[in-house]
Formats: structure tokens, C-alpha cells, sequence
């Protein structure tokens, strides 16, 4: 019962002392982070930090690259609010990590595909989505930089981590009105982009806040030399 008590004392204190200050507002939000067991996706061996203002490295990867972790609590949360994702929506990301952001998305939408470029970690993820009663999540292996197929159009997509720059070949995957989330540039400071795509070839581009974040595999990075 203590230790139960304690989970929900310090979920509750990530929610206000570090999710509200980062202006997530939207109640409904704050309410998914409340239900959706965070502690759940994060590896054992660092569960203790569940709820702390930190990427958090993750376990049972096939292969050891730099930056395999779990954003920040307030970085996954500002990213699914300014989505705005809604029930009837398909959604794809990219760099699918535990499995929790697609679990809080899976929330949200109608359909989540969440692509995984480590064997090790996508089976990890898929079997915590499981265990969590996730059902309409589907988690592939595959490498996310690689143009997709022609035909799959996706309502939001959402990159959990960084590109250099904005991927070009995914924003082609958004449906009229859709949505794609990422975060672009290089350390020391990086920009949250969420385009939205309004006409043929056209889009609206934000940039509402900054953060850092670990790099996705492969995509291309612009050539530092370039003029």
C-alpha cells in the first residue's frame, strides 16, 4: 500500500512540478499522464527514475547506439498536447524506444504505427503494450528514415527524437490537414517543429519551444560546410 502510495505521490509531482510549468494545460492530457503507468515502459534496472526530468537509457537493445532512451516526461507530454491528436486518427512514429509514447498516443487515435530500427528494443516495446492492455498499436522493426511505401497516408506523425533536419519524404505521408511533430537542429539547442500540411506541396510551419534531444538513426544530416 506505501509503495503504491508513493508511485502515485511522485507521478503526481512530475505532473505539476514539471509537466504543468512546461505549459501543458489541456486537462485531458494531464489525465492520460495520470492513467497511463509510466513506470510500466521504463527498464528495471532504472525505475526508480521513472518520474525525474531526465532521458531515461534504455535496455534489450539488439545493438549499442548513442541515445537509445525515453525523452523526458514533459517533452513527450508538450509533444502529444501541441498534436492535438483526435479518436478517429492514424497516427505514425518514428523511434518507438519503450513503447509509452506510443501508448499515450494509442490514447488519443484510432491507429498507431510505431517503427522501431532496433529488433531488441521493438520487441520490448511491443511485449509492454501487451502487458498493458495496448491494442491498437502495431510495432514493426523497421528503419523510420526509409521512404515508405506509396499508399499508407497517416493523419499525425510524430518523431520521438531528433533530425538535423525536417524530413521531407515523411511529411509527403501526411494526409491533407495532418500533422507531424519533430525536433530539429543541433546541440546545444534544438527547435520543436510541428508542420501541418495545407494544400499540395504547402505547409504551415511552428516552432513554439525549445529542447534537446538524442538523434534518430540515419536520417540526413545537412553537410556542416554548406553555404
Amino acid at each position: 500500500m506505501n509503495a503504491t502510495h508513493d508511485l502515485e505521490r511522485l507521478r503526481f509531482n512530475m505532473i505539476e512540478q514539471q509537466i504543468r510549468p512546461w505549459d501543458v494545460l489541456d486537462f485531458e492530457i494531464l489525465d492520460l499522464l495520470g492513467q497511463v503507468r509510466r513506470e510500466d515502459y521504463v527498464p528495471k534496472a532504472h525505475r526508480g527514475l521513472a518520474f525525474f526530468d531526465m532521458e531515461i537509457p534504455l535496455e534489450g537493445a539488439t545493438r549499442r547506439e548513442p541515445g537509445q532512451c525515453m525523452l523526458s516526461p514533459k517533452v513527450e507530454a508538450r509533444m502529444l498536447q501541441d498534436l492535438h491528436v483526435k479518436k478517429h486518427e492514424t497516427v505514425l512514429e518514428i523511434g518507438t524506444g519503450s513503447g509509452f509514447m506510443a501508448a499515450l498516443l494509442a490514447h488519443r487515435a484510432a491507429q498507431v504505427l510505431t517503427l522501431e530500427i532496433d529488433a531488441g528494443l521493438a520487441a520490448v516495446a511491443a511485449e509492454n503494450l501487451r502487458r498493458n492492455g495496448v491494442n491498437n498499436v502495431e510495432v514493426r522493426n523497421a528503419d523510420g528514415a526509409v521512404p515508405l511505401a506509396s499508399g499508407p497516408t497517416f493523419d499525425v506523425i510524430v518523431l520521438s527524437g531528433s533530425v538535423a533536419r525536417l524530413p521531407q519524404g515523411l511529411m509527403g505521408s501526411l494526409k491533407m490537414g495532418g500533422r507531424l511533430a519533430a525536433i530539429v537542429g543541433d546541440e546545444p539547442m534544438m527547435r520543436a517543429h510541428f508542420v501541418t500540411r495545407v494544400g499540395e506541396g504547402k505547409w504551415d510551419i511552428l516552432q513554439p519551444w525549445d529542447t534537446v534531444a538524442p538523434r534518430l538513426l540515419n536520417f540526413p544530416a545537412p553537410s556542416r560546410f554548406a553555404f
